[in-house]
């Protein structure tokens, strides 16, 4: 499981912080991951210790690096690659608390129009 050096790319795939490698490796030349503070590439190695900030869409994760593996295994088993830092984890709980108040539940679509609905649609558009 502990090698000597794994690229950045393939441990974040093997995290499971994205689905494939390509996708890890677009992310980290795109600057949504920084190692120790730094942009990379995605050949660089990563280390027992490194300090990952990785950007994946609204989320931010910053995690500590606790073990290499190059094999993509079950997500228990990626789960004990890193640690994420208490920091990291408040700021998203407090960013899905603040989607959630944003999001009101009467936007939302009671579902498909009925047929005087849809009476009163086409009417609305001149379509009849």
């Amino acid at each position: 499981m502990a090698e000597e050096k794994v690229r950045i790319d393939k441990w974040l795939w093997a995290a499971r912080f994205f689905k494939t490698r390509s996708l890890a490796a677009k992310a980290v030349s795109g600057g949504h991951v920084h190692l120790n503070g730094s942009r990379v590439k995605p050949a660089r190695p990563v280390q027992p210790g490194d300090r990952l900030v990785i950007r994946r869409g609204e989320l931010e994760f910053t995690v500590i690096v606790l073990e290499l593996s190059g094999k993509r295994g079950p997500a228990a088993v990626a789960r004990t690659l890193y640690e994420e830092t208490p920091e990291s984890i408040a700021t998203r709980e407090a960013g899905r608390e603040e989607r959630r108040l944003i999001r009101s539940p009467a936007s939302r679509p009671q579902g498909r129009p009925d047929k005087r609905d849809r009476r009163k649609i086409r009417k609305f558009l001149r379509k009849d």
